[in-house]
């Protein structure tokens, strides 16, 4: 088209006299504006013909994939309704939050205020003068959450909208024009909150947040004391699975405490740990540097201490599970578990006796969800207590199983162009309970369950991160299910599990020879 209009320039330039009209796939050329090109043509043309010609208009080209006939655009304009009048929206910063309001409700409809907490109740009051009910607020980080409570306590209904469905705002980006455009589009209801669950539940996710941080912790501090035991060549943890269990930090004790002969250490160990008594002494013959004695000393304080603020942690978190109300409709009788998450053909197996904090974090969480998930083979009480905190107990907040596992981000997010799928690799989301279903997962592989075969098959088939997803997304739709009805957990039977997925591959197998002309004849078997 450029190449077109270069070239009726260059005519013209080169023969002034002679007008040409360039024509496009038999027709005039049409102009950037939309319409044609005026024909200039020779002198003695009539002036009625030169009329007729520019009264022509040729009909617009339709963007690229679109099937909307010509002319509806008013039409679809018209149907953007007003859905939320009394509409604010605010962008978040960490001292200056920016505020705007419909216009005519004040004589600035844009305010800034700072974010100090009488502010913030000054946002609220300014608010409310405007007669606004409903608020939508974006913001990266931690900022909004003082906020959102302010306005939460204030009985506003407030959305917090993820930064990338409000990002695309015309024009040069300025905060005013950011809180301006969020409440636009929140006026005709083209925002969508961002799942946020409870204020009780809430409560109980920082504290599990926290508790999961300190964990983190503790493992830091038992890499420093491997490490310096590494450099003082004592090989304690390659005798002992774990150096904070009991026979580790009894060993640890004595060293600290000036104990060198090998001998009188390796007594301290546990009958029950696998390695031999001479392996244990080889391992704890070493050098005992002074400095490196000193690190590994206050490394096991910090230890210890991370260890007192985790038994504090999980009492808060047991008060807190305290306050949360009972479910509605809680299942009659979860019934007894008819094979551990290990057993196979009704084998007895060694189950972890159980302290009284985990029974007792299991009989409130069971009282809260009114179902006992423990039942369900690679979940704990641990694991529970993590999915309540980040799920919450309302399974309405989604529309369906689906809607659910694909806001955890573990289900196929297919992108399809053209009739042909592009890509359906899950989407990139940070979420713990996704992380805490792809942890069960891993888990269930070295079940002898129904589960635990269906990762094993999908593992063989697409390999092991996609099995770990798959199960782990079939985890997810049956928590949904569980927690929504308020039913209890039925495993069914490994064998008769087995048989229906054989039948499948028999009538597949079937199908695909009768297609091609033969029969499926099964051989009998030897005697």
């Amino acid at each position: 088209m450029k190449l077109l209009v270069r070239l009726r320039r260059l005519a013209v330039v080169i023969n002034p006299e002679r007008r040409v009209s360039l024509r496009f796939a038999g027709r005039p050329m049409p102009s950037r504006r939309g319409g044609e090109l005026p024909c200039q043509s020779h002198p003695n043309n009539s002036k009625e013909k030169r009329t007729r010609r520019s009264t022509l208009k040729l009909p617009k080209r339709k963007a690229r994939g679109s099937h909307r006939p010509q002319g509806e655009g008013d039409q679809r304009r018209s149907q953007l309704r007003i859905t939320n009048p009394d509409a604010a929206g605010i962008d978040i910063g960490s001292q200056v939050h920016y505020v705007a309001v419909p216009e005519g409700r004040a004589e600035r409809a844009v305010r800034s205020f700072g974010a100090f907490s009488a502010q913030l109740d000054e946002i609220a009051q300014w608010l409310k003068e405007c007669a606004v009910k409903t608020v939508a607020m974006e913001s990266t980080g931690i900022y909004w959450v003082p906020l959102y409570q302010k306005l939460e306590e204030a009985g506003f209904e407030v959305l917090l909208v993820d930064a990338r469905q409000a990002k695309h705002v015309p024009g040069r980006k300025s905060d005013v024009q950011d809180c301006q455009w969020l409440q636009q589009l929140h006026t005709y209801g083209l925002l969508r909150a961002a799942f946020r669950p409870e204020d009780s539940i809430c409560r109980l996710r920082t504290l599990q947040r926290h508790r999961k941080n300190l964990v983190e912790g503790a493992g830091v501090w038992v890499q420093h004391m491997q490490k310096a035991l590494n450099e003082m060549n004592l090989h304690l943890h390659h005798v002992l699975s774990d150096i904070s269990g009991y026979s580790g930090l009894a060993i640890l004790d004595a060293i600290l405490a000036g104990e060198r002969d090998p001998r009188k250490l390796a007594s301290l160990a546990d009958y029950r740990v696998k390695k031999s008594r001479a392996q244990i002494e080889a391992a704890l013959t070493g050098d005992y540097r002074p400095e490196l004695l000193f690190v590994l000393n206050q490394s096991l304080q910090d230890y210890r201490q991370i260890q007192q603020q985790l038994a504090q942690c999980d009492l808060s978190i047991e008060k807190q599970l305290a306050q949360i109300a009972d479910c509605a409709n809680p299942s009659q009788d979860c019934g007894p578990r008819p094979q551990g998450p290990g057993s196979a053909g009704g084998k007895r197996v060694k189950i972890k006796p159980k302290d009284a904090l985990e029974v007792s974090l299991a009989g409130h969480l069971k009282r809260i969800l009114g179902v006992d998930l423990t039942t369900i083979p690679g979940l704990n009480v641990l694991a529970i207590l993590t999915l309540v905190s980040e799920i919450g107990t309302n399974m309405a907040k989604w529309r369906n199983e689906k809607a659910f596992v694909s806001w955890l981000g573990i289900s196929p997010n297919n992108k399809i162009s053209g009739q042909r799928v592009l890509s359906s690799r899950t989407r990139k989301v940070v979420n713990r309970a996704a992380t805490t279903l792809r942890l069960a997962a891993m888990v269930l592989g070295h079940t002898n369950t129904p589960l635990g075969s269906f990762y094993r098959r999908k593992r063989a088939q697409l390999g092991a991160p996609k099995a770990i997803t798959a199960t782990a997304r079939k985890l997810g739709c049956l928590i949904y299910r569980l927690i929504k009805n308020g039913e209890s957990y039925q495993e069914p039977d490994l064998h008769a599990y087995e048989l229906k997925y054989k039948a499948q591959i028999l009538n597949s197998l079937r199908k695909r020879a009768n297609s091609f002309g033969f029969d499926l004849v099964e051989v009998p078997k030897a005697a």
